[in-house]
């Protein structure tokens, strides 16, 4: 393993009483912790990141898992460092694979007896290599249903960062809810070309309002600056990022991990192959995903029309599009 990722390695190997969630429970009796290792591409702080190190933290504060990661690792030195998890002994390494699609199916072929659960684009392959999407489309939708009734210029923006198919469904979807409540607003998009560079985001978003949009989506990270900075609203995706910009940040397009977590180590802990898709975990209405937001921003009728249409999606009477074509 290189330099670099030996030194950004952290453990994490905690024991505590389980957060009373009952899917967890019978993980908790098992006679030792699960050893799991996440590899990072980007810095955990980055919002996707972020959001598989605290599930993966809050597991092994639980006592479910013995948690070791690396982050800021390249493309160049993955494959590399799953081979050293796995020759580490970890049995799931948790990750993704956006950026080594086929190197990652190569390394887990190469170790059958370690399960790889990864963020990808692609398919499970074999017994051992399962994969996961990063499906809060629910949440964009509903924020996009707010933001379509509060634009007063009639002009919205996403920033997003690769035009990849989860990222391209969750900016549609976005952009499907605003028009779903206002027909004639007008979308713009932008593409950063990387998965984390603030202020690469943040002039995208400075580009948007420049154009005309009051209102912008940041599917990366970066984009709430750029709305700070002209005092318009914006709209966060992965985690909350309202307690960080108060004023700006209106709604949030959640996702959570630990759903798909605790399924793949469920599996893991019961003998059974995770050569499968585990993305529907993360969906609205398994719990794997929500829309938070700040009440009495939106219109009143608009805050109305979103709940009813969000405890439809719950109750799995309508369901958001899934466009993956890349939006225009």
């Amino acid at each position: 393993m290189t330099k670099d990722i030996l030194i950004s390695r952290r453990a994490v190997i905690a024991s505590g009483i389980a957060l009373g969630v009952t899917s967890f429970a019978p993980l908790t009796r098992a006679a030792a912790p699960l050893k799991v290792a996440g590899i990072h591409a980007s810095p955990v702080e980055n919002a996707w990141n972020s959001c598989l190190h605290k599930a993966l933290q809050d597991a092994a504060k639980d006592g479910v898992i013995e948690y070791v990661f690396s982050e800021g690792v390249s493309g160049t030195d993955y494959p590399r460092a799953m081979r050293e998890y796995a020759e580490q002994g970890n049995k799931l390494i948790i990750g993704e694979a956006y950026a080594v699609e086929k190197e990652a199916r190569q390394v887990a072929a190469d170790y059958p007896d370690t399960a790889f659960v990864l963020g990808s684009s692609g398919d499970q392959a074999g017994d051992n290599f399962g994969v996961f999407g990063t499906w809060n489309h629910d949440g964009a939708y509903l924020a996009g249903m707010l933001a379509g009734k509060m634009t007063k210029s009639n002009v919205v923006g996403s920033v997003g960062a690769i035009p990849i198919p989860e990222v391209n469904m969750l900016i549609n979807a976005f952009a499907a809810g605003v028009k779903a409540v206002n027909p004639d607003a007008k979308h713009l998009v932008s593409f950063i070309g990387t998965f984390f560079d603030p202020p690469k985001a943040r002039e995208a978003g400075l580009a948007q309002i420049d154009a005309g949009a009051d209102i912008l989506f940041g599917e990366r990270i970066g984009t709430a600056d750029a709305a700070k900075e002209r005092g318009i609203k914006s709209v966060g995706s992965l985690v909350d990022y309202t307690p960080r910009y108060p004023d700006t940040v209106f709604a949030n397009a959640m996702w959570y991990f630990r759903p798909i977590l605790n399924a793949a180590i469920a599996d893991v802990a019961a003998g059974k192959p995770v050569g499968r898709n585990y993305t529907s975990y993360g969906l609205m209405k398994e719990g794997g995903s929500d829309i938070v937001f700040v009440k009495g921003v939106a219109p009143a009728e608009a805050e109305a029309a979103m709940e009813a249409k969000r405890a439809e999606i719950k109750a799995g009477t309508f369901e958001v599009p899934k466009m993956m074509e890349e939006p225009k």
